[in-house]
């Protein structure tokens, strides 16, 4: 097997609290010698689950970066049961960039899995979590949202999974995330994804959406700081009664790619509903106006399935091939 070139200054096999860095060389103009150090935080205490907590897998998506660094300056070693490992900026480069991609190798993370040890930057990194660090938690908690191009209704998501008891583990452990949303996700390729890896491994597996615009706000920062705490008391390493919303959280599913609405065409688009709203087949859903000519009529874009608005494009910009909007079937509310 070829040796990873990432080393980790902790030892994850420590009693207590520890603060470090996985160790990447990168040596380049402005530093011959260098390395990318990226922050990772390990707390242990006895025997118990290991969850792995993860953000910043995209550059540009705030709450799951946010409220895991919160975390690892907060938890106690006393306060759990088992490990807890903590990597809120996975892909470094792209977060110091604030963009999806890596600034360095413009590598898409949740597109490189499983990676590979020889690689590019951000295959390098890919490829450490394969091999080293998903293999040894039994829970892992991915934490997204939209970045600057989308924004999506806040919810904790699972996918469907031949193991049916694996998935049913993973949708239990988004319901308890609290999040105003649960969904049953359907992605558009599941092939290099962080999340596929994972879920290959055997592990309980949750990943979020909470917003986007390439920002946060005390609103989807307090639904990840909760649900973090909640998704830790599920996997057994934090003790006590999960934090409930005032609401329960509603089911969606995504059944089919009929869910996934693209561009055919460049303009500027005009929402006609907003994030949430119940859509019905046959609704007008957006318009899309030419910016080459005036006098031109609109192109509409109907809705090809009722459900629920869960997802669009943030930017009003569009071009062809985006993905505009998500609509996803209303399986009501998951008390």
């Amino acid at each position: 097997m070829q040796k990873t070139s990432i080393t980790a200054t902790v030892d994850f096999d420590r009693e207590g609290v520890q603060h470090g860095f996985l160790t990447l060389p990168y040596s380049h103009d402005d530093s011959a010698w260098g390395n990318i150090m990226i922050p990772i935080t390990v707390i242990k205490n006895g025997h118990g689950s290991t969850s792995l907590l993860t953000g910043g897998n995209h550059g540009d998506e705030y709450e799951g970066i946010t409220s895991l660094l919160k975390l690892a300056n907060s938890l106690q070693a006393e306060q759990i049961q088992g490990r807890v490992i903590i990597v809120p900026m996975m892909n470094l480069p792209a977060v110091q960039n604030a963009s999806r991609t890596s600034s360095i190798d413009k590598g898409n993370l949740n597109r490189s899995f499983p990676g590979n040890p020889v690689g590019s930057v951000t295959e390098k990194i890919a490829d450490y979590f394969t091999r080293y660090l998903v293999p040894m938690c039994e829970f892992a908690l991915d934490i997204h949202s939209g970045g600057k191009t989308l924004d999506i209704v806040p919810f904790a998501a699972a996918h469907r999974l031949d193991n049916l008891d694996q998935e049913e583990a993973c949708i239990l452990g988004a319901k308890l995330f609290g999040a105003p949303y649960t969904m049953i996700l359907l992605e558009m390729d599941t092939t290099s994804l962080y999340d596929t890896t994972v879920e290959s491994q055997g592990k309980i597996f949750v990943t979020t959406e909470l917003r986007g615009g390439g920002t946060s706000t005390p609103v989807t920062i307090a639904y990840a700081d909760r649900g973090i705490r909640n998704f830790l008391r599920f996997s057994g390493n934090l003790s006590g009664d999960y934090e409930k919303t005032t609401q329960p959280t509603k089911l969606l599913d995504m059944p089919d790619a009929s869910c996934y609405v693209q561009s055919q065409h460049n303009g500027i688009a005009e929402y006609l509903f907003e994030l949430g709203d119940t859509i019905k087949q046959g609704d007008v859903l957006m318009r899309i106006y030419s910016t080459e000519r005036t006098g031109t009529a609109p192109i509409e874009y109907k809705a090809q399935r009722s459900g629920i608005f869960a997802a669009r494009r943030f930017p009003s910009m569009v071009n062809t091939g985006d993905t505009v909007a998500v609509i996803a079937k209303d399986c009501g509310e998951w008390n």
